[in-house]
């Protein structure tokens, strides 16, 4: 199954049973965090979970969409989840060749490999681009961010798939770092020390420069899944999500920086990393 947008992905749990959508007020200071505990532990997973009223906000909060082998199998389109483990393993694990035949057994693997690179639309109004907020009208507080237990600084996006470039603009990084939300315009950035995101960013600290980077949230699972994988380092995670899936992953240039994002993401944030902006963030 392809699905083109996270939308496409709820359609199809609904259709299987496999959400619960909850009509009743719910707060996303800890309390969708503690319902979702209690749902997540029942046998199997649980439900996915879509809090369509959420204090503070219009927009709806989905949540256990992956917490389960069967929803990872439909959110993939597999239906053994080792069956496209071993498909990327057989990629991303490929020795390199040391002679003309070794190049040749190679090259019908990699071109099913680069069938499906990402693509980039040619619109000023891509989907994800239907309502655009900028400067003194942006404000984080209208999306609802979740603050998941009692002694956590704030509220975290936890989900987000971030991408930036290297500082010589060759290589694309996507990756999921936490967002810790500060303030109406500003977050944290939660880089991991091993992700190909903090080898980016210390690049640019070293020569002193702003780092542009762009967040997607709620973009197709192929998408979700590829921003997450352990891949070698300048492999594009939305060629292995078009992998996938099958399908070539539509990008949208943004609006503001030199980046381009996932053209269905339900939400799209844009902005800059000043590396000499250093700030306490957690627990």
């Amino acid at each position: 199954m392809k699905y083109l947008s996270l939308k496409e992905f709820i359609d199809r749990l609904e259709l299987e049973g496999e959400l619960v959508r909850v009509t009743e007020t719910v707060s996303p200071i800890l309390e969708i965090a503690e319902i979702t505990d209690r749902v997540s532990k029942q046998p199997s997973g649980g439900k996915a979970l879509l809090f369509e009223n959420v204090e503070g906000s219009s927009m709806p909060v989905l949540i256990n969409a992956f917490g389960s082998a069967k929803r990872m199998n439909l959110a993939l389109g597999v239906h053994n989840l080792e069956d496209i483990a071993k498909r990327i393993e057989s990629y991303i694990k490929i020795p390199p060749p040391t002679t003309l035949l070794d190049k040749a057994k190679l090259l019908p693997m990699l071109l099913q490999a680069a069938q499906f690179p990402p693509k980039l639309l040619r619109t000023s109004n891509p989907p994800c681009q239907e309502i655009v907020h900028l400067h003194d009208d942006i404000d984080l507080g209208m999306i609802p961010v979740l603050q998941c237990w009692p002694q956590d600084a704030g509220r975290f996006i936890t989900f987000p798939i971030v991408i930036n470039r290297s500082v010589d603009k060759k290589i694309k990084n996507v990756g999921l770092y936490r967002m810790q939300i500060y303030d109406k315009n500003t977050t944290g950035m939660h880089w991991h020390i091993h992700k190909d995101g903090a080898h980016f960013f210390h690049e640019f600290r070293k020569q002193n420069k702003i780092m542009e980077v762009a967040v997607a949230i709620g973009a197709d699972p192929a998408s979700c899944y590829s921003a997450s994988a352990p891949l070698p380092y300048g492999i594009d995670e939305f060629l292995l999500a078009g992998f996938i899936r099958k399908t070539s992953v539509p990008l949208a240039k943004c609006k503001t920086v030199d980046l381009e994002v996932p053209a269905h993401a339900e939400i799209v944030l844009e902005g800059y990393i000043d590396p000499s902006e250093m700030r306490l963030e957690g627990p």
